[in-house]
């Protein structure tokens, strides 16, 4: 393009230079300028579309990559996804109270049911198992699978220890090595199974995996579990003994047609009776008349069996040693089976209708107690009502029901039932919530006959009610007029609780409550509300902000009051302020005593320490003197005291000297200034006897020391 471009130029200036006149030249450069504008715009189009091309690949390439590294992604999140299972499988501990180990045993019971049923009949009834070994092998060792399975969940199953599950692998596999369910799950997966190839076993080669049975505790573990899971025990309890018959009166069919083959087919009258002799040649006919004979001998085995563990017997008579003790053995495990089956169905209906009993006795005794009182028979009737409500409405004992539980158990079902009723109570919205946890663990459910009065007009109220179910009517006085209809979720009485000052109602009743049929009340009291606000002043606070709130819109309240009141109360809550910061104090000051009374108690036990180590060492002094016959302490201290006093004696008669000297010193002070003054004419009398006097007092001070010392 650019090419052919350049060679259009070329060819255009050689005509303009090949061209003589004007007029050619200028059509020559129109035209060859509207080229030039015809080859820009070709060139900008071109452009364009190299552009878009380029965008579009590299848009492409983009894609690519990112499908590339999202496929790269997806390869490596699988291959660690692969290679975290090992790791995964190594960490794995499970807990024996969730779902997944509840589920897990599930299946082991039902390997375990499979195991029950198939392996007696395989091999009591041969046929049974010639049928298709094939696939009664592939199914065993899938079984096996899942009982080795099991032996690994059993390793890793953790268990409470000081309320904590333990999760330390080894301790988990040497706890498991040391139950006894770790030697049956042992048993129970030899393999016995390489008996199969002795010849003479092959053919009754299914009994050798009766080891396999004594992986049947599992199931009893099921049962257990599935009995504190289900919503109908009682249903599952009966499902359950079904079930635990009819494996008995299999085994035991299984085991009247071995006891038949091994003592001879058609021998006798008791054992299993002979084949029809209506037999053809035909492979299909003989097929299925294999089918049926199979069918026909398991039918018979059954009933047999049948007859004799439920005691009925019409069974034939026995004709050898062997079968007769065969079908006593049979009907003493018949006997006890029929016992236990008749003992645990009179337990299960007993308990299904425990609690109507229960209730049947409650009833029975408020009938005897009204007889005997000789109340009305409407008002009887009435209470025979209420009863039959509570039991129509499955409200009977629900409370007693739930007194077997913790209470932080039981904190959490009435949270969970009767938290959103409390939240619809308008003076409590927005509260704290550990408030109406409180408050819902106080909550009494009362159920109102039709008729019954919650509350009259005038009454002091003293709770509040939240209506559950059924309505509630507003009436006058008289009970003719109907004011309002109360509804589920309606609230009435809490104002009267909270003892608002003001309130012109004086806390009482402003209305007549009727039930109209029957009602379920929430219930909570004056008493319980406060006990709770004492944890929670800012809450109460807001509560009483509410009240006032409402009695001042409906004009119910006094405000003089109300003053009045928290006035008192602002006076009260200084004066405990007061007390609070005097015992505040004065737990200070005991705290101080304590502890300078706990150092002065260590003070005198160092001293009292330090004594006796010193009359220790003193002690040692009492060794009797062998020549004197005094002992070494009292000659050492008499030997003190006579140093003591004559030292005593030499500062006395230091003393004694230094006053002697400063007597004459005084006298020929006295002396000298008594010509002093004579001398002088002067001075005149009582300056000399100040003079005189001052002198004595200095003399007399200067001396009294050591008079007193010599006294």
């Amino acid at each position: 393009m650019a090419e052919t471009v350049e060679k259009t130029d070329i060819a255009f200036r050689n005509l303009e230079s090949r061209s003589k006149s004007s007029v050619m030249k200028r059509m020559i450069f129109c035209f060859n300028k509207k080229y030039k504008r015809e080859k820009q715009i070709d060139l900008a189009t071109e452009n364009l579309i190299i552009n878009k091309d380029t965008e579009v690949g590299e848009k492409k390439n983009d894609t690519n990559k990112q499908d590339t590294e999202g496929e790269t992604k997806k390869k490596l999140t699988i291959r660690e996804r692969i290679q975290k299972i090992p790791s995964n499988l190594k960490d794995l501990v499970i807990d024996s109270s969730e779902s997944g180990y509840y589920y897990w045993i599930g299946i082991v019971t039902i390997t375990v049911l499979y195991n029950a049923i198939v392996l007696p009949m395989r091999s009591a009834f041969t046929q049974f198992h010639e049928l298709s070994p094939i696939i009664w092998m592939v199914l065993d060792y899938c079984i096996d699978c899942v009982y080795f399975m099991d032996i690994f969940v059993g390793l890793r199953t953790g268990y409470l220890e000081e309320g904590l599950l333990v999760r330390d692998k080894e301790k988990l596999k040497q706890a498991y090595i040391k139950r006894q369910q770790f030697i049956i799950d042992i048993m129970a997966i030899l393999p016995t199974d390489l008996f199969y190839f002795i010849p003479v076993l092959n053919h009754y080669a299914s009994w050798l995996r009766f080891n396999r049975l004594m992986k049947i505790y599992r199931s009893f573990e099921f049962v257990d579990r599935t009995e504190t899971r289900t919503n109908r025990p009682n249903l599952f309890r009966i499902s359950m003994l079904t079930t635990y018959i009819l494996v008995l009166i299999h085994w035991n069919a299984c085991i009247y047609f071995g006891f038949s083959r091994a003592t001879g087919l058609s021998s006798d009258s008791f054992v299993y009776p002979p084949r029809s002799s209506d037999d053809t040649s035909d492979e299909y006919k003989n097929y299925t008349e294999q089918w049926d004979r199979l069918f026909s001998q398991y039918v018979y085995s059954f009933y047999w069996s049948t007859l004799i563990l439920t005691t009925i017997g019409e069974t034939p008579k026995p004709v050898r040693n062997a079968e007769y003790i065969f079908i006593t053995i049979d009907f003493l495990v018949g006997v006890l089976i029929f016992a236990t089956v008749v003992g645990n169905v009179g337990a299960m209906i007993t308990n299904m209708n425990a609690a109507r009993t229960e209730f049947q006795n409650k009833m029975d005794g408020v009938k005897r107690y009204m007889e005997f009182r000789k109340v009305n028979k409407e008002l009887e009737l009435r209470v025979i009502r209420w009863f039959d409500y509570l039991w129509t409405n499955k409200q009977s004992l629900e409370e007693d029901s739930l007194n077997a539980l913790p209470d932080k158990l039981k904190a959490e079902i009435a949270i969970h039932v009767h938290f959103d009723t409390l939240k619809r109570v308008s003076i409590f919205k927005d509260c704290d919530p550990g408030l109406l946890v409180e408050l819902v663990l106080k909550l009494q459910l009362q159920v109102f006959s039709p008729g019954d009065y919650i509350c009259r007009k005038g009454d002091i109220g003293k709770e509040m009610y939240i209506v559950k179910r059924g309505k509630l009517s507003v009436v006058s006085e008289d009970g003719k007029t109907v004011f309002v209809t109360l509804g589920e979720g309606s609230v009435f009485g809490e104002i009267s609780i909270l003892n608002i000052a003001g309130n012109k109602t004086g806390n009482r009743r402003s209305a007549n409550v009727r039930s109209v049929g029957y009602s379920d009340l929430f219930c909570l009291s004056k008493d319980d509300l406060w006990d709770a606000l004492t944890e929670y002043p800012e809450t109460k606070t807001i509560l009483m902000q509410r009240g006032q709130d409402i009695l001042r819109k409906d004009n119910l309240l006094d405000e003089d009051v109300l003053r009045k009141a928290q006035e008192q109360q602002e006076s009260i809550e200084q004066c405990v302020q007061r007390i609070d910061g005097t015992v505040n104090q004065l737990t200070t000051r005991l705290a101080r005593l304590i502890g300078e009374f706990g150092a002065s108690q260590a003070k005198l036990k160092r001293r009292l320490a330090r004594l006796e180590q010193e009359y220790d060492m003193n002690s040692s002094f009492l060794v009797q003197d062998n020549n004197n016959n005094i002992p070494k302490y009292r000659k050492y201290s008499e030997q003190l005291t006579n140093d003591r006093q004559l030292q005593s004696n030499t500062q006395l008669e230091y003393n004694r000297k230094s006053i002697q000297t400063i007597k004459q010193g005084s006298k020929l002070k006295i002396n000298q200034k008594q010509h002093n003054i004579s001398n002088s004419s002067s001075t005149s009398l009582y300056d000399k006897r100040e003079s005189l006097s001052s002198l004595g007092s200095n003399i007399t001070n200067e001396t009294l020391p050591f008079v007193q010392d010599d006294e």
